[in-house]
């Protein structure tokens, strides 16, 4: 049975998933400062994009989202792993992707999963380490290039 202590861990793990979505799909990238550790390294290079600190990583998606006319993150079955004051989570991502493509509107579908490490922190819980796994691509153009990491 879970104590009081776990459950509200849980929650507030789940949370800041979510918020990470809804941050990223609203392209609110400041809100990733309330989610991610000052130190937290945030790695997309198995799906081709960049690796790095939050404020690397919130330029680089600055950049490589302002081709996109939308994109949602829907995140689920979230397995977590709570050590005290870290945890780790993998959490599944379905991502379709619109954007405008040889003069037409185009979407396309990203699989992947969000390897997390948290860390409990004086502000709550915060993702100290984020990389992603790859799945799959669907419908992706064959012509698609990556925005160059610098």
């Amino acid at each position: 049975m879970l104590s009081l202590q776990e459950i509200s861990d849980r929650i507030e793990l789940n949370d800041l998933i979510v918020r990470y979505s809804y941050a990223i799909d609203n392209r609110d990238f400041d809100a990733l400062d309330d989610i991610f550790t000052e130190d937290a390294i945030i790695d997309y290079t198995a799906m081709g994009g960049a690796r790095g600190t939050v404020p690397e990583t919130k330029a680089y998606l600055t950049a490589a989202l302002a081709r996109f006319t939308g994109f949602q993150h829907l995140v689920a079955t979230t397995i977590v792993k709570i050590e005290g004051d870290t945890a780790t989570a993998r959490t599944i991502c379905h991502n379709p992707m619109m954007m405008m493509h040889k003069g037409a509107e185009h979407i396309f579908f990203c699989g992947l999963w969000y390897n997390d490490e948290f860390r409990r922190t004086d502000k709550g819980w915060r993702i100290s380490h984020r990389n992603e796994d790859k799945s799959f691509f669907y419908n992706l153009p064959t012509d698609f290039a990556p925005i160059a990491v610098e």
